[in-house]
């Protein structure tokens, strides 16, 4: 028997966009596919995350947090 592979099962539940224009500039962060706000640092995207009900404890983990256009050092557009 062959055993179907779910994709979701490896997706992070916490993706982090690309910086936006802004003072300060910002990135949209979504939780299980929903947007639930921006984010102007990694202490911020904790915070939405711990509101979600979410313990990170590696953002560099990418079972856990899906960084996209910059890791979680990027702030600012490039």
């Amino acid at each position: 028997m062959t055993e179907s592979v779910n994709p979701d099962l490896s997706k992070p539940r916490i993706t982090v966009l690309p910086v936006q224009p802004g003072d300060p500039p910002f990135r949209i962060v979504e939780i299980d596919g929903e947007v639930v706000g921006g984010a102007a640092s990694m202490t911020d995207v904790l915070l939405a995350a711990s509101a979600a009900g979410i313990t990170v404890h590696d953002l560099d983990d990418p079972a856990v947090v899906r960084w996209v256009g910059g890791g979680k050092l990027t702030w600012r557009r490039h």
